[in-house]
């Protein structure tokens, strides 16, 4: 098969696509052949050793994708061969074929292309648990979202609109503040350039926010946690800004506010019933269109690294998708 191979921690650019031998399944695993696979930040942080765990050398990156089942291992009945799935894996999924555990896989909803489902489980997955379970996001409550026109940030923005909550979303360019407002944003703020504490005072009548959708890190959010209101959630949910912040607890005492982490690869795997509770919301809000995934763009895998690349730029909007195999 062939497969885009991280052989030395580095940049995307130092990526080499070549041929591997073909994955086999074992007990409990399936073969799955690759369409398509959504790119999201983590993977970019992998291939630079950067990421809190990182397979052995040499590896195929990628974390998510969809596809069809070519294969199953002993002891696997709860799919077959020919089975349109999505699967969520530690790395592997930057290639035409990938070995997933059973247990990472979820079939695909009729009448949902592989591009989307690859495109789907990560982002949406991420945000259905920060702000339903953690956050607990009621309706006509204030949500502020970070990074709001990255991948999870749409997928939080569009969750919270089907919460009924009021959402406003940050994001540093005028096209992605456009793209947050096609998407569901009742405010946009520019994240570059304005006083986040000022503004959101202003949005806000001086009450401040109910819920933080934090995936940047760095100095926002210590001005993002400064702006909750009384018994407000901050979600610690990435630190897409390259730093991870490290805030005055006493913020944390005067406004009776909560700092909460948000872990949905363990939450996925400790909780799988809760789990499918989620899938099920999720699918049944895109099959009414609540749920729009925007994939900004489609990469063939031999250039797979260029879109980790754009990613790294922050030239990214919505989700980029590599195509292993056209449908």
């Amino acid at each position: 098969m062939k497969a885009l191979v991280c052989k030395r921690w580095g940049p995307p650019e130092t990526l080499v696509v070549e041929q591997m031998p073909d994955p086999v399944a074992g007990p409990g695993q399936a073969v799955i052949r690759v369409h398509a696979a959504g790119v999201n930040f983590p993977d970019a942080l992998v291939i630079q050793n950067k990421y809190q765990s990182t397979p052995a050398l040499p590896f195929v990156p990628g974390s998510e994708c969809a596809g069809v089942i070519e294969s199953i291992g002993e002891g696997v009945t709860q799919v077959r061969p020919g089975d349109r799935v999505i699967a969520v894996v530690e790395s592997g999924a930057f290639a035409e074929k990938v070995r997933a555990d059973i247990r990472a896989l979820t079939p695909l909803p009729t009448g949902v292309d592989f591009v989307t489902g690859a495109a789907f489980l990560l982002a949406y997955g991420t945000a259905y648990h920060a702000l339903c379970d953690r956050a607990a996001l009621a309706e006509a409550e204030t949500l502020l979202v970070l990074g709001a026109s990255g991948g999870v940030g749409m997928a939080a923005i569009e969750i919270g609109k089907a919460r009924g909550a009021r959402v406003i979303a940050a994001a540093s360019s005028e096209s992605k503040r456009a793209l947050c407002r096609e998407h569901g944003a009742d405010e946009v703020i520019d994240s570059a350039a304005e006083d986040l504490k000022q503004t959101l005072a202003t949005l806000t009548a001086g009450r401040g926010v109910d819920v933080v959708f934090d995936p940047v890190g760095g100095p926002f959010t210590e001005a993002a946690l400064r702006c909750c209101a009384w018994r407000g959630r901050h979600l610690v949910i990435g630190f897409a800004s390259g730093e991870i912040p490290r805030v005055p607890a006493n913020l944390t005492l005067l406004k009776g506010c909560s700092l909460i982490g948000v872990f949905w690869g363990r939450y996925m795997r400790s909780e799988p019933a809760a789990w499918a509770g989620d899938l099920h919301a999720l699918f049944l809000w895109l099959e009414e269109g609540r749920l729009r995934p925007h994939i900004q763009r489609r990469y063939p895998l031999e250039r797979g690294a260029d879109a980790l690349a754009a990613l790294l730029a922050r030239q990214a909007s919505g989700k980029l998708v590599i195509t292993a195999v056209e449908p």
